[in-house]
């Protein structure tokens, strides 16, 4: 990275846990940093749509949220269980003033650093979409596939173009993580990584803004 970031410039980092390890360290060293606006996120889906609801400043309502018998609190497919809670008004007012402060900050920062953890994603059977957390409801609420390199290539395409509409000097910064998914199994872990990776080799030769930084390696 060196060269790419510096104190006098900001950073927005999205992604799975080790975004949040590494942004925190960022951050003690007195880095202006964004880190996870939407908390953890693992899957090139679930992030873009983080990326997506930030740029349109995108307003939660309470049709967003849902809850689980025998749970008092509220949740968010769209958000990691750090937002859940019990009062759905403070959540959404907590949710929304993230959107909003992730919108300003991403029309100015230098760098937007977007780590995949997972290839790997649950899609909802009620709506079909792609969920960024299923908050311990049975698996069989979900069908779960690993996405293809074409349909994560296709998605980021798109993002990064909206992305350069609004901030057209950002740099996309891609990372893996390189925490294994062993709940997964270890050769299918081995098979999202690999296709995280061919994804974004990709992303990074078709794209004059995208930049890989080997974490994972």
């Amino acid at each position: 990275c060196r060269g790419l970031i510096n104190h006098r410039q900001g950073m927005m980092m999205l992604g799975s846990c080790f975004t949040d390890n590494i942004g925190q360290r960022l951050r003690q060293a007195c880095f202006d940093v964004e880190i996870n606006p939407f908390g953890t996120l693992y899957n090139p889906a679930s992030i873009a749509c983080g990326i997506d609801a930030i740029i349109k400043c995108r307003k939660y309502s309470l049709d967003d949220l849902f809850q689980i018998e025998g749970d008092k609190r509220w949740h968010s497919f769209s958000h990691h269980s750090v937002f859940s809670s019990v009062d759905s008004q403070s959540m959404l007012e907590n949710i929304n003033d993230k959107v909003e402060d992730a919108h300003e900050m991403l029309k100015r920062v230098s760098t937007l650093i977007i780590t995949f953890g997972t290839a790997w994603v649950y899609e909802s059977n009620d709506t079909g979409l792609v969920v960024s957390n299923c908050h311990k409801l049975p698996a069989s609420r979900f069908n779960r596939r690993m996405m293809s390199i074409d349909e994560i290539v296709l998605m980021w395409r798109s993002v990064i173009d909206e992305i350069k509409m609004l901030n057209e000097s950002v740099r996309v910064l891609f990372t893996v993580s390189p925490i294994r998914h062993l709940r997964d199994g270890a050769h299918e872990n081995q098979l999202s990584k690999s296709t995280l990776l061919l994804a974004i080799n990709q992303l990074e030769r078709e794209c004059d803004n995208v930049i890989y930084f080997p974490s994972y390696e």
